[in-house]
């Protein structure tokens, strides 16, 4: 790879971590050409964007952006290193789920090495459980709704249930006072 090959790929990948507030490093050594088409349809389908390339240059890249903020993830470049970008901090953990599922051949691969996820990195294949239950903020925003409206629910359907025996009872409040 000559210098300008090399800045031209530092610049792809700057652009793409500029535009992603999430992505993975994996580990996709030892997977089969076919496994790794299949992985890559997996991510096409569900709008995560996988490439790979050299650590040199994913590190290059990182430190050009901002070294501190991605400082956590430097560790994790070692061997084959396949990058998940993604809108979703939950997909591509989804994602490598699923494939280690369908693909029992591939036993734990690919391997998670680390996720960045909104400013804070998570490192190990441990963490993919934890990363696969997130919820989305759509899924938050929607709970939080949901959970306001309950109690207006409440009100309301107790008010229509009980609508006659209310204005019953405000009836012969008034006759009362009268």
């Amino acid at each position: 790879m000559t210098p300008a090959q090399k800045n031209e790929a530092i610049e792809i990948l700057k652009e793409k971590f500029s535009q992603y507030e999430n992505f993975y490093l994996t580990n996709t050594e030892s997977l089969s050409v076919a496994q790794i088409s299949d992985l890559r349809r997996n991510c096409f389908e569900k709008n995560v964007e996988m490439k790979v390339a050299k650590n040199t240059l994913i590190k290059k890249a990182l430190e050009a952006l901002n070294a501190e903020k991605y400082e956590g993830t430097f560790d994790s470049l070692k061997g084959v290193t396949a990058l998940m970008f993604s809108e979703s901090a939950k997909e591509p953990a989804v994602i490598i789920s699923d494939f280690r599922k369908d693909n029992p051949a591939a036993e734990d691969k690919p391997v998670l090495k680390a996720a960045f996820i909104d400013g804070d990195v998570m490192v190990g294949d441990d963490k993919l459980a934890m990363l696969k239950s997130l919820k989305s903020r759509n899924e938050l925003i929607g709970e939080i709704i949901g959970l306001l409206q309950s109690p207006a629910k409440n009100v309301i359907s107790g008010l229509k249930s009980g609508g006659g025996k209310l204005a019953g009872i405000l009836q012969t409040l008034s006759e009362k006072a009268e």
